[in-house]
């Protein structure tokens, strides 16, 4: 039987691995993401889900690809590249990226259930969306995805 392992237990483990191995990067990411879990826990006053701590890994990628487009519209390919780096590694604690076709279908079944019928009533669908894509796809791709659907492309 496979031990289960909390989100910290295993960004813990990575750590020791990654600096047994020199992977700077890795180390230096692994290290950032347990500081932010470790303040999120702060904040909170106590210890996070594995949920909890999936979000703040979300939070994380973001402002990575965030840090990205700015790096790269300010010429700064050697940033966006150290950036593209750790996200490298704060993807591997993130659950699978849906695809195009499951947001898509998603959105679909979503506007279907509630019987949304225009742009209208975006404000009904996207929480739905939201919640069932459970961290899964980013909130700017969904709410691309549900415009479109919304007004019938």
């Amino acid at each position: 039987m496979t031990e289960f392992k909390t989100m910290r237990e295993r960004l813990q483990d990575d750590l020791k691995t990654a600096m047994r191995d020199r992977d700077e990067n890795a180390r230096d990411t692994i290290r950032f993401i347990l500081a932010a879990i470790k303040n999120a826990e702060i904040e909170k006053g106590g210890g996070l889900s594995d949920t909890e701590a999936t979000s703040v890994l979300q939070r994380q990628a973001k402002q990575r690809h965030e840090a990205i487009e700015q790096f790269r519209s300010g010429s700064r390919e050697d940033l966006a590249a150290k950036e593209e780096g750790q996200l490298a590694v704060l993807k591997r604690y993130l659950p699978e990226e849906m695809t195009d076709e499951e947001v898509t279908s998603l959105t679909r079944l979503v506007i279907a259930e509630i019987g949304a019928n225009g742009p209208k009533d975006m404000n009904k669908v996207m929480p739905v969306v939201m919640s069932r894509a459970a961290g899964r796809a980013d909130g700017r791709r969904l709410s691309a995805a549900v415009k479109s659907a919304l007004a019938g492309d």
